[in-house]
């Protein structure tokens, strides 16, 4: 074989799945049929778990090094009415500006350094596949191809070929409005000074967020490095030529504009120009014998600052899968388990933009009090936090397989400040290199013991901490807690359901390989 995962797509969730292999010891080849980064970014940040996730793997920081723009004010759109996470002390929502383009360049940085090969101007032209191995034929600048695999993982957007290959079913809904987004500069005739305010003219003043009349929605914000974002939302049934796969300009979202509004704002430059329309999809299943699904190519959601966090958030619960089923140790059903889990993020990421779609479309008085019924909700802190924690992504709880559960199982890994032998550590240092973890908080050599069975595929460690969640945790490559001792749990109980837990998801003990 060429490589162990051919990976489709140098996007966002392709590379960070190539750098998760890598770290597996898994060798990816990543193929993107474009032959050079995008210019345009399709994305103007991360917000939500993935951050967390960096922070992690030691990257955070280099990833807010590369960030042009300070930490925006934490206020989230949601459906026409915002979300102000300011007064929190710890909310539940981040996000780093962050362009794609410089995005997937420091991701693509990163997989090169952990020694995976990404070719660009390869395009995967189809595939077959058998029990042991895929072979995908490749176009590229040398003429046709093949590279053989052992899975193939396509990370190739919305229109995903190797979804249609596969014949994955992409059930879903498209709506009808048409949004446009651009970055811009206007006048400073048109600012209200101090207020943050236009007065456009002809029209008057309109207030930052969403001004809504009967052609439809206007809104713009302040940007922290200077100029507006603004966004019009038209109904496609409008009387307006759209030529999908021509780039937008300047010219049309100022049209744009004049017909939402009845009269003209005058921009000045405009960058960051896009034109979409809301999906609400998900693939049947992200699993076909070797070939897999993720990110946009798995799930596509009707409201922005969310695709990237869950794309990029499946391959990290995939590579340690896949890397295990490739070693020769995966227990029965665990690739099985990506399906299972990432199904059900990505439905709860459907959940809650579905509702915001619910929320933005109407135009009566009944939505008008709706809306406003939702912002007073939001002005309280517990479902401030919960919609909060809904978007970030930060309230899934896996569903694992386990007759008596500790409340933390399923859950990501708090980052607990930890006192070991040998210094200060935390949880987010043990989980630089993406192994799973055992972490005796309470001393239970008795829970340690049966631990040391699977020592060559676990890391083990002992630590104290302040006010301890449970006695030991035991936490997997994609730092969720797969299993939990209770505080004071005997060893009768706790050591047998250990046991189970570690042969469930990384297999028999065994002696650890030769060096």
């Amino acid at each position: 074989m060429d490589t162990d995962v051919i990976i489709v797509g140098a996007g966002p969730a392709g590379l960070m799945l190539a750098s998760e292999l890598r770290l597996a010891g898994v060798e990816p080849l990543v193929l993107e049929r474009q032959p050079e980064l995008a210019a345009t970014p399709k994305a103007g940040g991360l917000g939500g778990q993935i951050l967390q996730l960096l922070r992690y793997r030691g990257l955070l920081d280099r990833f807010e090094a590369a960030s042009t723009n300070p930490r925006p004010a934490l206020r989230f759109p949601f459906g026409g009415v915002h979300l102000d996470l300011t007064h929190l002390a710890d909310p539940p929502l981040l996000a780093l500006p962050l362009p794609q383009p410089r995005l997937e360049r420091l991701l693509e940085e990163r997989a090169r350094e952990l020694g995976a090969e990404v070719l660009r101007g390869h395009e995967v032209t189809g595939f077959s596949q058998n029990d042991a191995t895929v072979a995908a034929g490749v176009l590229g600048p040398d003429g046709p191809y093949q590279a053989t695999a052992r899975f193939l993982v396509g990370c190739d957007g919305p229109r995903s070929r190797i979804r249609d290959l596969a014949r994955i079913p992409f059930p879903g809904t498209t709506y009808p409005e048409v949004n446009r987004l651009g970055q811009v500069t206007v006048p400073e005739s048109v600012t209200l000074p101090g207020q943050g305010d236009l007065d456009v003219p002809g029209l008057g003043r309109i207030s930052q967020g969403f001004t809504r009349t009967d052609r439809g929605v206007f809104a713009f914000g302040s940007l922290t490095s200077g100029g507006l974002l603004v966004q019009t939302t038209e109904d496609s049934s409008a009387e307006v030529e759209v030529d999908e796969d021509a780039p937008m300009t300047r010219t049309e979202l100022q049209d744009s504009i004049r017909r939402v509004l009845g009269a003209d704002l005058p921009l000045e430059d405009a960058t960051r120009l896009s034109r979409y329309q809301f999906q609400a999809r998900q693939a049947a299943r992200y699993r076909e014998r070797r070939v897999l699904l993720a990110g946009d190519a798995a799930h596509l959601f009707p409201a922005t600052g969310i695709g990237l966090n869950v794309g990029m958030l499946d391959t990290v619960n995939l590579a340690w899968k896949l890397a295990a089923a490739i070693g020769g140790w995966a227990p029965p059903g665990l690739l099985d388990t990506y399906q299972g889990e990432r199904h059900f993020a990505a439905a709860r990421g459907l959940f809650q933009t579905q509702a915001q779609v619910a929320l933005r479309r109407g135009h009566d008085p009944a939505a008008e009090a709706l809306r406003d019924l939702f912002g007073e909700l939001l002005t309280d802190e517990q479902p401030l936090r919960r919609i909060g924690a809904l978007i970030a992504g930060t309230d899934i709880r896996y569903p694992l397989p386990s007759a008596s559960q500790h409340p933390l199982t399923g859950t990501f890994a708090p980052d607990l400040i930890l006192r070991t032998s040998e210094g200060t550590t935390s949880v987010a240092e043990l989980m630089h290199t993406a192994r799973p973890v055992f972490l005796d908080l309470a001393g239970r050599p008795d829970l340690r013991e049966t631990a040391r069975d699977w020592r060559h595929r676990v890391d083990i460690y002992s630590a104290e901490t302040d006010h301890r969640p449970a006695d030991v945790l035991l936490i997997r490559p994609d730092a969720y807690i797969a299993w939990a001792a209770t505080t004071g749990e005997p060893a009768d109980t706790a050591e047998p359901a250990l046991r189970e837990a570690l042969s469930y998801w990384f297999g028999v003990p065994g002696p650890a390989p030769p060096n």
